[in-house]
């Protein structure tokens, strides 16, 4: 061939041989050119990286660990702080499964099942749930929207170490014998000056404070992010459904946690300076207490469950290869769930003595409530059956979500309609109902999507061998340990005992109960074995290793300290997918300073440039000061009077106005 050419190239005339060596001139110097403009920019994105990371860097040592204001920073603390929760109170699970695993058993005294059982309920409902999903959405949400920092940086510390305290405070007190024994709910007038002596209700009280105070704070932190913060041409109708499943469980959060801290603050009084709130004797309610925990504890399940449905989405768009079917359904779907969560906390109250009217319609309202749940996984089926599903860890945990699911689901039908409830009411049936939509709905997309963006946080993938056995050993051993409990609760096991007679046909299903426990446990240890050895002998992971199409995935893996070097541009729901070359930027901001870009709330076109506050200490010593006044309230309520003077000190220095070198400017695009 090379002869036959070279003889083509000299019997050509002498022009035409000219030309051909001025062609071939012409590649050469436009190759040399692509590669010297490659080089450049290259060398020109190293110099601005340089440059972004001065103006980012936290500083360092255990100064700059405390005052960081990094969202990345902080929703890693809040997942392995919430993981930590969940292994303890996992412990307690397996120390009443112990218990009741044969009857008349002697291993605990009803005192300590009393204080296990509370502490158990508490941890994960108030120290693990909630809070391990407003971490991942802290962690996530920015990168996701294409953006640089949350809203309110310094906010989003302060709730983190709020959190922090509230939870070391409640097993602090546990530790010392002094742990809460009136169950999650503390029940009036169970929980009351008269049948509760000490200082356990009010440890347990006080730390609803803490946690209320973290979640409303980081839910102010989300709202503002999701609404203010995201990449030009990202409209809502283009923003990602786990971005929608956080905005509605944040708006829920705003709503439904005051509930929740008046009546806790309530119920403080009535034990510390002698209200009489829930003192019938006074003309108090007992019940009062009910309406308003219920109010805020209904909604709070599905404050934990729509963060998952939004996993769910997630996960199902990338490993299906295509966008989830009926988009604005699922909208729609995660919209009318927080609304109808708030209409029908009473069906926690059938068994009360409540008016015979109002049963009708609040077993109407907890029906109705699975319509927009049932409509979601429709669409993620129907996602599926036409995509290209790849079973890899993550998908997997979603086809096990949706069977578990469903099954709580059903069983939650059933318990909303009035007669069943009141034979069901304080038994096992409804433990095992709960069990399987919090777990079933909760955790199993917690771990499906920990596994998925593993290799987002730490830049290296966890082991697909020992993900599939964890997999199928918590699947299989959550089905163990909690559908008997339908079994036992049907035969009339009531709930909160901390041991039975032989005799009544409950060996069987708690001795199951007992090894299907036993066997998650294993299963979460696996999961956290294969955690720690991914991070230091995972496979090195790639920018995008699953083929994602959200814009988290359009940075490197970990990413750097300022997300993205230049604002990404949204022309699509799939912008990554949509998109052979690089995504079209926004350029224009300051790289000598700390500064993310502000979009209207519903266009999403640039609005302005704002400055990102630096990192500072002061969030954490307000929450110190404001730590200390709760705590020192449990044993005197002059401390609340004596503790707003540091408090104030402390909020004032973390506000005092900052003097700019520059006021923030348009942006013109």
């Amino acid at each position: 061939m090379t002869d036959i050419r070279a003889d083509a190239f000299d019997s050509m005339p002498s022009r035409g041989r000219e030309r051909v060596r001025v062609e071939e001139e012409n590649r050469r110097l436009a190759q040399e050119r692509k590669k010297i403009a490659r080089d450049g920019a290259k060398l020109k994105g190293e110099k601005l990286a340089g440059r972004l990371n001065v103006a980012w860097r936290r500083p360092p040592g255990i100064i700059g660990w405390l005052a960081t204001v990094d969202h990345k920073e902080i929703g890693r603390r809040y997942i392995l702080t919430a993981l930590g929760f969940l292994a303890l109170g996992g412990v307690l699970a397996l120390l009443m499964r112990l218990q009741l695993a044969k009857p008349d058993n002697a291993m605990i005294g009803a005192e300590r099942y009393n204080q296990i059982f509370t502490m158990h309920g508490s941890t994960m409902m108030f120290l693990f749930a909630v809070p391990v999903m407003e971490g991942v959405a802290v962690y996530v949400i920015p990168l996701m929207l294409g953006t640089r920092s949350t809203a309110f940086p310094r906010l989003n510390a302060f709730s983190y170490f709020m959190y922090l305290f509230g939870g070391l405070m409640l097993w602090g007190a546990f530790v010392l014998n002094i742990g809460p024994d009136v169950g999650w709910f503390a029940y009036t007038p169970l929980s009351g000056p008269e049948f509760t002596p000490g200082k356990r209700a009010d440890v347990w009280a006080q730390m609803i404070t803490f946690t209320e105070v973290s979640a409303l704070a980081a839910a102010v932190v989300l709202v503002c992010t999701i609404l203010k913060a995201r990449a030009p041409g990202m409209t809502l109708s283009r923003m990602p459904l786990f971005a929608w499943a956080m905005l509605v469980q944040a708006v829920m959060i705003i709503f439904a946690m005051p509930a929740v801290a008046l009546c806790s603050s309530m119920l403080i009084s009535d034990r510390t300076i002698g209200t009489n709130f829930y003192n019938a004797a006074e003309h108090g309610d007992a019940l009062l207490w009910q309406h308003l925990f219920w109010f805020f504890g209904h909604p709070e399940v599905y404050i934990i469950f729509i963060p998952a449905t939004g996993f769910v989405s997630q996960l199902v768009e990338t490993f299906c290869r295509r966008p989830v079917f009926a988009h604005a359904v699922v909208v729609l779907a995660l919209i009318s769930t927080g609304i109808l969560a708030f209409g029908l906390w009473v069906h926690h109250m059938f068994a009360t003595g409540l008016p015979r009217v109002g049963y009708s319609f609040y077993t109407a309202a907890s029906i109705s409530v699975s319509v927009p749940t049932g409509l979601q996984i429709f669409c993620w089926l129907a996602t599926i059956w036409d995509g290209r599903p790849r079973f890899h860890v993550p998908m997997l945990y979603v086809v096990g979500f949706i069977i578990t699911f469903v099954i709580g689901g059903l069983t939650g039908v059933m318990v909303a309609a009035v007669p069943l409830d009141l034979q069901l009411h304080d038994t096992y049936f409804v433990v095992a109902h709960f069990h399987y939509v919090l777990i079933g709905g909760a955790v199993f997309p917690l771990l499906g999507i920990l596994t998925y963006w593993y290799p987002k946080i730490t830049g290296r993938m966890m082991s697909e061998t020992l993900g599939k056995i964890g997999f199928w050993m918590v699947f299989l051993g959550f089905q163990l340990a909690f559908f008997p409990m339908h079994w036992s609760g049907l035969l009339g096991m009531p709930r909160r005992v901390y041991t039975y007679p032989a005799g009544l046909g409950l060996e069987v299903p708690n001795m199951l109960s007992t090894v299907g426990a036993f066997v998650v446990a294993a299963a979460v240890g696996l999961f956290v074995i294969n955690g720690v050895w991914s991070l230091f002998r995972g496979v090195i992971a790639t920018p995008n290793p699953w083929g994602a199409a959200t814009l988290e995935w359009a940075t490197s893996s970990p990413p750097p300290v300022y997300n993205f070097a230049h604002i990404p541009v949204v022309e699509s729901n799939t912008p990554l997918w949509d998109l052979e070359d690089e995504l079209p930027v926004v350029t224009g901001l300051r790289v000598d300073e700390k500064e993310m870009l502000l979009t209207t709330v519903v266009a999403a076109t640039p609005d302005v440039r704002e400055p990102v506050p630096q990192a500072s200490l002061w969030p954490f010593i307000s929450s110190c000061a404001v730590g200390i006044v709760f705590i020192a309230s449990i044993f005197s309520p002059w401390a609340i009077a004596v503790g707003v003077i540091p408090c104030f000190i402390a909020l004032t220095a973390w506000f005092w106005p900052k003097e700019l070198k520059r006021t923030p400017e348009p942006v013109i695009t």
